[in-house]
């Protein structure tokens, strides 16, 4: 038993240090190949050369991933924590909450790119929206709807039970204890839903290349404009041989971005942790 013990404790340390070497690894080869464009003027400048793209920035690539992001974060968010809110504190039948529950996962096993096709025929074709940033948003927002939701269930669930009964036995309502004592309690978890769910919207390239993206574009000004992304920009810079390493430098400032909001939206659930 002492043997076994030990032997699981090995993998589980040597596991995680495999997956941090990958991680740091991963993070410092697209550094070290893309670092030799990534200048301020790469960051705040536009698309430029012959072919496009081989020479210039990405700044509107930049604002067009974080514009789809937060809309789609958004969006994704309140549908998931109202999806999570019904199946923990209202949903009494369990074949209803079961139903619910396989449609979640179902639709997270679809692939990104029939997702994106379904977006381009509901959208575009079936209601007339041009392809812009609203289209790829709300795509985007049916894509992360299951991530958000299941990992904000499970926040929820987490949360103190005899805080939740005590409320109610007080004769508060269900509504205000879940406003004011559940959500708080959750927050800090329930904003690193958010933030994964945001940054699996920005990396996505299918769903917004039938919907909304576009190979140049300024920095969209409403929601009907057309957009650049980072992730597309980047598959046609490769896709197309134009430039492996502005395609490089486009990967980094894309994982740059994605750890930022990580830790933005980490560190806003710790100071609003109760």
């Amino acid at each position: 038993m002492r043997a076994k013990e030990l032997m699981f404790k090995f993998w589980v340390i040597l596991s995680g240090i495999i997956i941090t070497v990958i991680t740091f690894g991963l993070f410092l080869y697209i550094l070290y190949k893309g670092i030799g464009v990534v200048t301020p003027e790469f960051i705040i400048g536009s698309p430029k050369g012959i072919p496009l793209g081989t020479q210039g920035g990405v700044f509107p690539a930049i604002m067009g991933s974080i514009l789809s992001g937060l809309i789609s974060g958004i969006l994704g968010g309140v549908l998931g924590l109202c999806t999570a809110i019904y199946l923990n504190y209202y949903c009494k039948n369990e074949i209803i909450r079961k139903y619910i529950l396989n449609a979640l996962q179902c639709l997270a096993g679809i692939p990104s790119v029939v997702i994106g096709l379904f977006g381009y025929t509901f959208l575009v074709v079936g209601l007339g929206i041009s392809k812009s940033l609203l289209s790829a948003s709300i795509t985007l927002t049916v894509m992360i709807i299951p991530f958000i939701s299941i990992r904000m269930k499970k926040a929820l669930e987490e949360t103190s039970k005899e805080q939740y009964i005590s409320s109610l036995s007080l004769g508060i309502p269900k509504g205000y204890t879940i406003v004011k004592l559940i959500i708080p309690s959750a927050f800090k978890y329930i904003m690193t839903s958010l933030g994964l769910g945001t940054v699996f919207a920005m990396g996505a390239t299918a769903p917004i290349m039938y919907t909304g993206v576009v190979i140049v574009s300024g920095v969209p000004g409403k929601l009907t404009d057309p957009f650049m992304a980072l992730p597309y920009h980047l598959y046609i810079l490769v896709n197309e041989g134009l430039s492996v390493e502005m395609a490089y430098g486009t990967a980094f400032v894309l994982i740059v971005i994605v750890l930022f909001i990580n830790i933005a939206c980490h560190f806003t659930g710790k100071n609003e942790d109760v």
